[in-house]
């Protein structure tokens, strides 16, 4: 088995790569200068202030954009291109020098005529960087929303807001540090850049193979086994990618045939991919660029969103794995014969020091708290043992191809967060998002439960149509505060717009991350992506869990985390067993006797539920219980399909 034709590649050495790769190792060393890992900092006489790093970043960066995304394959097109690429580079390079100016002197609300033009530049070449990174959908909604400062103040009562003018617009958006430089930006900068690093130096290194091949080692003879692979190893490097598509596309390559080959329908077998991969995001210690932006809106150190992600990840997998085993034992489908399997120690001999450098990250980060600099220090372990590897060590096409993989993730990512840092600074300056949490609590009635399903339903249409990254942020700003005002856990509320965002990935009608792994099954799309829905059954209830229950992100008393988690996990695995129609010493039950387990099961998973007025936890417990036995008796003395 061998991963090496699913790693992202580049064509060719195009003219662009070059460049590209030279600014991406600028951009790396002077991430590196401004977060101080080289001591006293290099570059002091040049970028002063955080502002002159920031335009550094763009300057740098979002040029490539237009290089990358070509506007057209033509060829006579590839000037207009390269004079986009050039304005934007010149507009950076002002702000860059006048950096002190616009800080000082508070350019923001009151600019020179110069500036303004710059700012116009730049807020347009951001629109057009958008477009061609992120799709018609995520351009078209930071273009309305970076445009609404201007026609605010005609807007209807609930979506009122103050009124500025175009040009006064332009500057804020630019050269405000609530704006294009706001939150989104300043995550990337600060955090995400490091990480994105690290996830594209595993692959390059031959880490996920090495991933997929220990999971094949240690998981292929049981039961279901090549599924159980493709849980492991597609949420380990999903993690790192932070892109569901990108890692159903590469791991799915290899997990979905062999989960073919040992007996499950093509469907099931994409669905499985999908919920895999798209639980990656959801996985510590990584999760993805959106829980480092998650951590600068809460103004927590990242290690304390990661932790909190962890016994909601925990139940997600445990889930996935429940379903997966009873679809087996249902099923009657076998592992893989140990003959043709990685044999688990070679395995190990051979990448130990991808799981040393995995260590070193996790130590780093959770232990020492050290989260700038555990990215940086776990991908230079990493490259530097790789060159002692014969059959990963890099020479320099491979280390090239490595650079440039970087600097194209780097590019659309800077691309999207900078757009959709176009919508923080709209909603900041005319004062909208206060407005909308006071609205969106008089809509509920005060209710959190009509609050929460209000959330889960936005979050999730958001999902649809927009990166996850950007559909958290828009809610970061919009719902979250109203459900915060409404008493819940702030942590708890962020992780519930996260998770819901991604549930769409796994849900029709468009279900993205089951439409990507049913073109690699062979499998009908809408018939994979209701597989999909099925098997991730367990995790629309868990957001509802985690946040009317903060013991779960381990907010109090560790008795209280370890009552709640042994009753979040009996409910789960009702609920799959309901889910499959199969139970343990049982056997494969009927649909009637599903119907009840699955309500026994969500009964019994719900925490205490007195804050929505719907009961005490003993009341739901004792109902739950109940039912179970009545689905039980059910399934023992009526006939199963």
């Amino acid at each position: 088995m061998s991963l090496d034709a699913s790693l992202p590649r580049t064509r060719q050495h195009s003219a662009i790569d070059l460049p590209l790769a030279v600014a991406t190792i600028v951009v790396s060393f002077i991430t590196l200068d401004n977060l101080r890992l080289f001591g006293t900092p290099i570059l002091t006489d040049i970028i002063i202030l955080e502002t002159h790093f920031y335009y550094a970043l763009l300057g740098l960066l979002l040029p490539f954009c237009f290089l990358t995304y070509r506007s057209n394959t033509k060829r006579d097109l590839l000037a207009l291109d390269c004079v986009l690429a050039a304005i934007t580079f010149i507009a950076c390079a002002w702000l860059f020098l006048h950096g002190e100016e616009i800080v000082d002197e508070g350019w923001e609300f009151l600019a020179p005529d110069n500036a303004i033009v710059m700012s116009y530049l730049l807020w347009v070449l951001t629109l057009e960087a958008v477009r061609r990174a992120a799709g018609t959908t995520l351009f078209v909604l930071v273009l309305v929303f970076s445009l609404y400062p201007i026609y605010a103040g005609n807007m209807p009562e609930m979506l009122q807001g103050i009124s500025i003018g175009i040009a006064e617009t332009a500057a804020y958006h630019v050269m405000s540090i609530e704006s294009l430089l706001g939150i989104p930006f300043r995550a990337f900068a600060n955090l995400v850049i490091g990480f994105l690093v690290f996830g594209v130096a595993l692959q390059y290194t031959g880490g996920g193979q090495f991933f997929i091949d220990l999971s094949f080692a240690l998981l292929g003879r049981v039961r279901g086994g090549p599924a159980k692979v493709a849980i492991v190893s597609s949420g380990l490097m999903g993690s790192m990618s932070g892109s569901v598509i990108t890692n159903v596309v590469t791991t799915g390559q290899l997990t979905i045939p062999a989960m073919k080959e040992n007996g499950f329908e093509p469907k099931t077998a994409g669905a499985v991919e999908s919920c895999a991969s798209t639980g990656g995001v959801l996985l510590p210690p990584i999760m993805g660029s959106t829980a480092f932006v998650m951590a600068t809106f809460l103004s927590m150190p990242y290690y304390q969103v990661a932790l909190a992600a962890a016994v909601p990840a925990l139940l997600y997998f445990t889930a996935l794995f429940l379903q997966i085993d009873l679809y087996a034992a249902r099923h009657g489908l076998k592992g893989i014969p140990a003959a043709d399997l990685p044999k688990a120690w070679e395995t190990l001999k051979s990448g130990w020091y991808y799981i040393a450098s995995f260590v070193l990250l996790v130590v780093l980060l959770l232990v020492m708290q050290r989260e700038s600099l555990a990215p940086w220090a776990a991908t230079a372990c990493l490259l530097v043992v790789n060159q002692f590897s014969k059959e990963h060590r890099f020479n320099p096409d491979r280390a090239m191809k490595f650079v440039i993989a970087t600097g194209r993730l780097l590019v659309e990512l800077l691309a999207i967060l900078a757009g959709v840092g176009l919508i923080v600074g709209a909603l900041s300056v005319t004062g909208l998002s206060g407005t909308l949490i006071n609205d969106l609590l008089f809509i509920a009635g005060g209710s959190i439960g009509v609050l929460l399903l209000m959330g889960a339903l936005t979050s999730f249409i958001l999902g649809i149509g927009m990166t996850v990254t950007a559909a958290y942020i828009f809610l970061a700003i919009v719902l979250a505060p109203a459900l915060i005002e409404g008493g819940l856990n702030p942590v708890a509320v962020h992780l519930f717009i996260l998770y819901w965002g991604m549930l769409s990935f796994i849900t029709p009608p468009v279900a993205l991350g089951a439409f990507a792994a049913a073109s690699i099954a062979r499998a009908n799309p809408v018939a994979t992506g209701f597989t999909a829905m099925r098997l991730g059954i367990a995790t629309y209830l868990i957001p509802f869990l985690f946040v009317i229950q903060p013991a779960l992100i381990l907010e109090g008393s560790s008795g209280a985390t370890l009552l709640s988690l042994i009753e979040a996990l009996a409910g789960i695995f009702l609920v799959a067993a309901a889910a499959q129609k199969h139970v343990p010493g049982i056997g494969s039950i009927g649909t009637l006797a599903a119907i009840v387990l699955g309500i026994a099961g969500m009964l019994v998973a719900l925490p205490d539920m007195t804050l929505l007025g719907l009961g005490s936890n003993l009341l739901l417990l004792i109902l739950g219980g109940v039912l179970a036995g009545v689905a039980f008796g059910l399934a023992r003395f009526t006939p199963s399909p």
